[in-house]
């Protein structure tokens, strides 16, 4: 990051050697008052703006041809696996299943964000119904690691999930703890990158079911939850194979797996990996907090359709409940504010965040990139 295009907080002048500890703190707590309600009303203003410009509105016309189009998709891609039958063909009804699940996940996000219901609880049951059944994946558990913890706090270490060492790490400091083949692994992390995809859909529907059974205290509707993810792990991998036949429709199973994983992870992680990460004890304003840590995807409409509207990651975390079809409207109205005060905004290619990433895993995993030693902590640190 360009320490030019972030805004600095001075550190407060040393007292004089006559002026008690108590008059230094409490000078420093007034100071720190004083910008914290400069930077609250830094999004206020921007948020009327928006308001005013009605895109917070929701589009039931909009969602309601979703809906539609979802639902014919779903009649076709069973049409093709049926009428196909026993044949190899198989496998590009594999990946036409792997996208429409992923655009079905796109739908459920924007639902759990309340961006198409007006009541609370019709977007919960929608979210459950199409998360479990369609894509195999819990509403309750994802609901708290998404929204509670990650739009809340995004790429802040300990705290936000996405960034948890795993069998990647995004901090140094994880890495350098790691002896043996995870050391080895971790410097050639990056690489791995991408193969790795293939297995996050996997890993979706095994953390999904390892938290119903466990009773996560976020899975409001336990049984639901549980009978609805076990009709879809197990009903499709049994319908293909009725319908392929035991080898091609266990491949057609993998095959749609991994589709599903590559461009779920896809679509997620070009939006956080590879920006600032910040301690837990830095507090950072909201819309700073959601603008330096997220990065954008160019391409327009097209991009926005590929990722789910994913791709004006800055703007959705500043107005999570936006419908994404708004989000190109909002992007030129944040973009110039964030111009205007010195706030970083970071744009890429998809391509070039695929190699921001990469080459980012792979300089944590030798312990050669502290995410920590970057303005943006310095900044907030000092307040």
């Amino acid at each position: 990051m360009n320490p030019s295009q972030t805004i600095s907080t001075p550190l407060p002048t040393p007292a004089p050697d006559r002026e008690s500890r108590a008059e230094v703190l409490e000078r420093r707590r007034a100071k720190r008052g004083t910008a914290e309600q400069e930077f609250t009303s830094d999004f206020s203003a921007l948020m009327a703006q928006v308001k005013e410009a009605g895109l917070l509105a929701r589009r039931p016309g909009w969602n309601l041809l979703r809906f539609v189009l979802l639902g014919l998709s779903y009649v076709v891609a069973f049409s093709m696996l049926f009428l196909i039958g026993d044949s190899w063909w198989q496998i590009a009804t594999a990946v036409v299943f792997g996208v429409l699940f992923t655009q079905t996940a796109y739908v459920a996000h924007d639902a759990a964000h309340r961006q198409i219901f007006t009541s609370g609880k019709v977007g919960e049951w929608v979210s459950t119904i199409i998360g479990n059944l369609f894509i195999g994946l819990s509403y309750g558990w994802w609901l708290k690691k998404h929204n509670a913890l990650h739009h809340a706090n995004p790429n802040k270490a300990g705290v936000d999930g996405d960034i948890a060492p795993g069998t990647l790490v995004f901090v140094a400091e994880d890495a350098q703890k790691r002896t043996g083949f995870a050391k080895w692994f971790a410097a050639r992390q990056g690489w791995a990158f991408f193969p790795l995809l293939t297995l996050a859909g996997l890993q979706l529907h095994v953390q999904s079911v390892q938290a119903i059974i466990r009773g996560q205290s976020s899975i409001k509707r336990r049984w639901t939850e549980g009978v609805l993810i076990a009709i879809r792990l197990i009903g499709l991998p049994a319908i293909a194979i009725w319908a392929a036949g035991p080898l091609i429709g266990s491949v057609f199973v993998v095959v749609q797996l991994a589709v599903f994983g590559v461009h779920m992870g896809g679509s997620f992680a070009p939006n956080h990996k590879g920006q600032p990460i910040v301690p837990k004890d830095v507090k950072i304003d909201f819309l700073r907090r959601q603008t330096l840590m997220s990065r954008n995807i160019s391409g327009g409409r097209p991009m926005g359709f590929l990722m789910g509207g994913l791709n004006y990651q800055i703007e959705h975390h500043l107005f999570p409940s936006m419908p994404s079809v708004n989000l190109h409207k909002v992007q030129p109205m944040v973009r110039e504010y964030c111009r205007e005060r010195g706030i970083t905004y970071t744009e890429t290619t998809l391509l070039q965040s695929y190699g921001i990433i990469i080459r980012y895993l792979n300089r944590v995993g030798l312990g050669q990139a502290d995410p920590f030693d970057c303005p943006v902590t310095a900044q907030f640190r000092s307040r």
